[in-house]
């Protein structure tokens, strides 16, 4: 999949032919059908359909793109498949190219993910789960907490070579990958600048989301970070999802199969920005999604009493070290984790929480570019990007950065 050192193109096929956004009106149902004809979808290409025959179900709680399931009630020889059409702003943020890679990597070599059945200009075709998406309250569960702790834990398994390649002299960062936060901050900035040049934003939340001052801060951190991990262990490198949101987590509603361990029930989604980062990352991002919900009248919001309580912190941990070790994740054995385990997981995640409110309010700030171009105001993109850049300066000062 790689040739030196550098990321070959999955073979997929391709379309290039776009669909419109605008998914109740009749020529939205025409041109997908004659997308998912054109991709030969297993299932679909040999069926005689007609564009109404189509159903189709817009699903809520992705920011970065449009989600729907797509189905045929008139023929159950029909499968449902998942469809997405990337967001306008998404090309800023990730690379297309790199995401499928990742998809086909996961999906084949550990069958974690969805299959892939095609592209097209502005989108894809994916596999459906038959599934439910959790809820926000379903993070608050023990028993799915753990699920989803023992799923985290296995991703964090997978070999980074298998799905980064090799490394390249140009590419070290020391003797290791550039990890995820770094690198996407680095790479989002320039995007967001140019938002906010064109943004009419009020003066007080300008202030707020004032980059040169987040830069500062932000180097600060990092040095601060790198001296804590050199007197006190680093969070271990992994391949990390990066965006563990509840809507990101299906739970299946069909059997396992024989000999499946529970916490298969849950099945990771949406892997557009997994890539290398401390496993610790991956756990605060998580906990940091406790207090959003994307379906409320304010989706913007994130209520910071709904973050992850000791005792729910201890919960998580004690399944995912269990994972990590190969060892059953049941409640007999929760209670095996070591104390001293428990406190410097908590710490390590503690330590890069602020990493992951400085991400996610740049991206708000460069997702925020639909508001702009096209006057779209389904998601208050600012008013997140403030929240999370307040969380920033205010985790970093309780670290005594």
């Amino acid at each position: 999949m790689t040739r030196f050192g550098v990321l070959l193109p999955v073979p997929l096929t391709h379309i290039f032919f776009p669909i419109c956004r605008a998914y109740n009106s009749p020529s939205f149902a025409v041109q997908l059908l004659s997308i998912i004809i054109a991709l030969c979808v297993p299932g679909w290409h040999k069926v005689r359909l007609a564009p109404s025959a189509l159903s189709i179900r817009k699903v809520s709680g992705s920011l970065t793109n449009a989600v729907y399931f797509v189905s045929c009630p008139s023929s159950t020889s029909v499968p449902t498949v998942l469809l997405r059409i990337y967001g306008s702003s998404s090309d800023s943020l990730i690379s297309r190219p790199r995401e499928l890679h990742t998809l086909h990597v996961l999906s084949s070599q550990y069958h974690i993910g969805p299959r892939i059945y095609g592209t097209f200009s502005n989108g894809r075709i994916e596999e459906y789960f038959d599934s439910v998406t959790l809820a926000p309250s379903d993070l608050r569960d023990k028993t799915l907490s753990r699920w989803i702790s023992a799923r985290m834990a296995e991703l964090h398994s997978v070999d980074i070579t298998a799905v980064e390649g090799p490394l390249t002299v140009s590419s070290l960062e020391g003797k290791s990958w550039e990890i995820g936060v770094k690198k996407n901050i680095k790479a989002w900035l320039p995007a967001a600048r140019q938002v906010l040049a064109h943004l009419n934003v009020d003066e007080n939340d300008r202030a707020v989301l004032h980059l040169d001052a987040f830069c500062a801060q932000w180097s600060r951190y990092m040095r601060w970070v790198s001296n804590a991990e050199k007197a006190e262990g680093s969070s271990p490198r992994v391949f990390a999802h990066n965006d563990s949101q509840y809507g990101n987590l299906l739970r299946l509603t069909g059997q396992l199969p024989e000999g499946s361990p529970k916490h298969h029930q849950i099945v990771v989604v949406d892997f557009e920005y997994a890539g290398p980062n401390p496993l610790a990352f991956d756990i605060a991002n998580h906990f940091h999604e406790w207090t959003a919900d994307y379906g409320s009248s304010t989706p913007h919001v994130l209520d910071q009493s709904r973050y992850p309580t000791a005792e729910e912190r201890r919960n998580f941990y004690r399944a995912y070290l269990l994972q990590s070790s190969s060892s059953s994740t049941d409640a007999t054995m929760l209670e095996a984790v070591s104390e001293a385990s428990l406190a410097q997981l908590d710490r390590q995640v503690r330590i890069w929480s602020p990493a992951s409110h400085g991400m996610w309010a740049i991206w708000g700030i460069v997702q925020a570019k639909d508001n702009v171009e096209k006057g779209m105001a389904e998601f208050d993109y600012i008013g997140y990007a403030k929240r999370r850049m307040e969380g920033f300066f205010q985790e970093i000062q309780a670290l005594g950065v």
